[in-house]
C-alpha cells in the first residue's frame, strides 16, 4: 500500500455499515455512511437484498452525491443492506475498487464490505492467480471473495471461517448472504472497530439489527448501541436473531490507538469510552507534560479541538478559534502551478488575524507525518501576526508506517523517523515543539501508562511494535 505523494496526513481506509430486518434498509444505510463520511471521501457503495435478488449501486464521490437521488435509493429495495465508504490511495480510486464487492457463487450471491488491510494479501493473491483465479480489482477484499469461492466446505459460514483462518491483518467486515443473513467479523486482535446496534421497537422481533464502524453511525438512524463486536468474533444476524461464532480460538486485544487520537468522530464511543473525553484528557496530559508561556491555545481543526480544550483548561490559558476550517472543501481541484498548489492548505484552513495578531500561540494538532502541512499552518499563523508559535501534538512521534489499514507513508518519508525533535521543530518553523509521551497517552485512556508487556492497543506507527505478522513486507511483495 502506498501513499499520495502530495499528502501530509494519515488517512483511514474506509467505513462499513449494515442493516438487517428493517424497511428501507438502503436509505438507512446511506444515512449511516453519511455519518461515517470522515472515514472515506473518495467513493461509496450499497448492496441491498429484497429476499430474492441483490441490488447494488456504487460510484465515486461523497455519500450525498452518490445516494442523494431518491431514484437511486428506490432502486435498492429490501430490508437488508450493507454499505461502504472508501478512501483511495495513490493512483486514485476506480469504480472497480469501490465496495461492497458482490459475487455470484454456486451457493448463491454474497456481498462483502471490508475495512482494514490484509498483511498477506499480495502473497495470497499471487497463489490464487497461479491456480487460475481472475481478479477484477486491486483491493485485498477480493482475496477474501476468492478464498470463499475455492473453499471445500459446504456452508457459507464454514467457507467464511475457512477464509478467515487463511488471511492475516487488521480488519472488520460485513457480508450479506441469502442463506445466512448479515454477518460481521473482526480480526483476532480487534485492531479495526465494529459495533452492534438495535433499532428501537424491534426488541421483540427478529430484525432491527445494525452493524457499523462507529457508534456515531448508530446515532444518525436512531439505533441503540448494544455492544462492540469482540476481537475474533463472527456475528450471524438473521431471522433467528444474533449468534456468535469464534473461529480463531484464543484471541488478544490490540485496538488501534490512533482511532482515539484522530480517526473516530468525537461523538463516537470506542471500547466503552467517549472519544471526545479521551481527547480532552490527552490535551490535559499534554499541558502537564509540555507547558509553555503563551497567551492562547488554538486547535488545528477539527481533530485538534477537544484536545485543545483540555490543554486550555489544564493550563489556564484562553481557548481561541485562531484557525477557521472550510468544511466545504473536498479535493484540491486546481493545481496548475507550484504557487497555487502551495496555497492548498488555505482552502481548508484560514487564520483568524483578530485572534492571533500579537499573541504567543500554542497550536494543538493530532500528528505530524511528513511535516509539510504543519509547516504551512505554522507559517499561516505567523503571517497573521502571531508573535510566537508553539506546536503541541496529541500523539507520540509517527516513526513507522502502518500496515493495518491506515494510509501512511513509508518510513523514509516520515519526518520523525529521519529527524530529531529539534530538527523537526526547525523544519515546521515553530518556536517549540512537543509530543505527548507514551505514558501520557495511555494515562488519557485510563491506564497507569504504557504497559511493558501485555499491550492492549496497537501503537505500531509510534513504537514499531507490529502485533500482526507482516507477511507481504517480509516477502518484499508490497511497495515501500
Amino acid at each position: 500500500m502506498s501513499f499520495p505523494e502530495s499528502s501530509s496526513r494519515p488517512y483511514e481506509e474506509c467505513g462499513v455499515f449494515g442493516v438487517w430486518g428493517v424497511p428501507n434498509a438502503a436509505a438507512l444505510t446511506a444515512l449511516g455512511l453519511h455519518a461515517l463520511q470522515h472515514r472515506g471521501q473518495e467513493a461509496a457503495g450499497i448492496v441491498s437484498f429484497d429476499g430474492e435478488l441483490f441490488h447494488q449501486h456504487k460510484a465515486l464521490g461523497l455519500v450525498g452525491d452518490v445516494f442523494g437521488n431518491q431514484d437511486v435509493i428506490a432502486g435498492l429495495p429490501g430490508e437488508a443492506a450493507i454499505g461502504h465508504n472508501r478512501y483511495g490511495t495513490t493512483g486514485g480510486t476506480h469504480v472497480r475498487n469501490v465496495q461492497p464487492i458482490y459475487a455470484d457463487y454456486a451457493f448463491g450471491g454474497l456481498a462483502v464490505a471490508h475495512n482494514g488491510n490484509l498483511t498477506n494479501a499480495a502473497t495470497l493473491r499471487k497463489a490464487l492467480v497461479q491456480r487460475g483465479c481472475i481478479f477484477h480489482s486491486t483491493m485485498d477484499t477480493e482475496v477474501i471473495v476468492h478464498l470463499i469461492a475455492i473453499s471445500l466446505y459446504d456452508t457459507v459460514i464454514e467457507r467464511l471461517m475457512d477464509a478467515a483462518k487463511k488471511i492475516k491483518g487488521a480488519y472488520s467486515l460485513i457480508t450479506l448472504t441469502p442463506e445466512n443473513g448479515m454477518l460481521g467479523m473482526r480480526d483476532p486482535l480487534g485492531v479495526r472497530p465494529l459495533v452492534l446496534g438495535r433499532m428501537p421497537g424491534h426488541e421483540k422481533e427478529k430484525g432491527g439489527w445494525v452493524l457499523a464502524s462507529e457508534t456515531c453511525a448508530l446515532d444518525i438512524i436512531g439505533a441503540d448501541y448494544v455492544r462492540d463486536i469482540e476481537p475474533g468474533e463472527i456475528v450471524v444476524i438473521n431471522s433467528e436473531g444474533v449468534k456468535s461464532l469464534w473461529p480463531f480460538g484464543e484471541v488478544g486485544r490490540r485496538f488501534c490507538i490512533f482511532e482515539y487520537i484522530y480517526f473516530a468522530r468525537p461523538d463516537s464511543v470506542l471500547e466503552g469510552q467517549s472519544v471526545y473525553e479521551v481527547r480532552t484528557r490527552i490535551g490535559s496530559e499534554l499541558a502537564r507534560e509540555s507547558g509553555v508561556d503563551a497567551d492562547i491555545v488554538v486547535p488545528v481543526p477539527d481533530s485538534g479541538v477537544p484536545s485543545a480544550i483540555g490543554y486550555a483548561h489544564e493550563s489556564g490559558l484562553p481557548y481561541e478559534m485562531g484557525i477557521v476550517r472550510n468544511h466545504y472543501v473536498g479535493r484540491t481541484f486546481i493545481q496548475p502551478t507550484d504557487q497555487v498548489r502551495n496555497l492548498g492548505v488555505k482552502m481548508k484552513h484560514s487564520a483568524n488575524r483578530a485572534v492571533l495578531e500579537g499573541r504567543r500561540v500554542i497550536l494543538v494538532d493530532d500528528s505530524i507525518v511528513r511535516g509539510t502541512t504543519s509547516r504551512k499552518i505554522v507559517d499561516m499563523v505567523r503571517a497573521a501576526g502571531a508573535k510566537e508559535v508553539h506546536m503541541r501534538i496529541t500523539s507520540p512521534p509517527t516513526k513507522h508506517p502502518c500496515f493495518y489499514g491506515i494510509d501512511t507513508p513509508s518510513e523514509k518519508h516520515l519526518l520523525a523517523a529521519r529527524h530529531s525533535l529539534e530538527e523537526m521543530c526547525k523544519a515546521i518553523n515553530a518556536d517549540s515543539l512537543a509530543f505527548i509521551s507514551f505514558d501520557g497517552l495511555y494515562r488519557a485512556l485510563g491506564r497507569e501508562g504504557r504497559p511493558a508487556e501485555n499491550h492492549t492497543n496497537c501503537d505500531a506507527c509510534f513504537s514499531g511494535d507490529y502485533p500482526i505478522t507482516l507477511v507481504d513486507k517480509e516477502g518484499k511483495l508490497i511497495q515501500q
